[in-house]
């Protein structure tokens, strides 16, 4: 992986932690208060994967980035470990908040889509690469 790739997907995942900042504070501010926080996160989790492929695919299209397969998926990797340890480091330390709730985001029984939210991180590289 060239030093350009690693730049752009390092880059691109800074963005998706800010607009996934941004995501939240909206879903908070705005819908959990009428909906409910279950409602509430399932929206912005079909809002953020919206997002996520958008994005992706824009980045791909400014920078003409052309990934093989393996490339692809080495990139949704990246952004998948990125995520999973800013979300618990971060969503713990920083965010403050507690162990079983970040836990239980990943709970796809009880209507938490968190879960899905990361197999599109992971894929949307690969997805948007088949797309272009």
């Amino acid at each position: 992986m060239n030093s350009k790739l690693f730049l752009t997907i390092l880059g691109a995942w800074f963005l998706f932690m800010i607009l996934a900042i941004i995501n939240g504070l909206i879903r908070n501010v705005v819908y959990k208060p009428i909906v409910g926080d279950l409602v509430a996160h399932q929206i912005s989790s079909i809002i953020f994967i919206a997002v996520i492929l958008i994005v992706t695919y824009i980045i791909f299209k400014l920078t003409s980035l052309k990934l093989n397969d393996s490339e692809a998926l080495l990139t949704g990797t990246i952004w998948l470990t990125m995520t999973i340890v800013f979300e618990f480091i971060a969503g713990h330390y920083v965010f403050g908040n507690p162990w079983e709730n970040i836990f239980a985001d990943y709970d796809l029984f009880k209507g938490r889509l968190w879960s899905i939210v990361l197999l599109f991180i992971f894929l949307s590289p690969y997805i948007v690469n088949k797309i272009k």
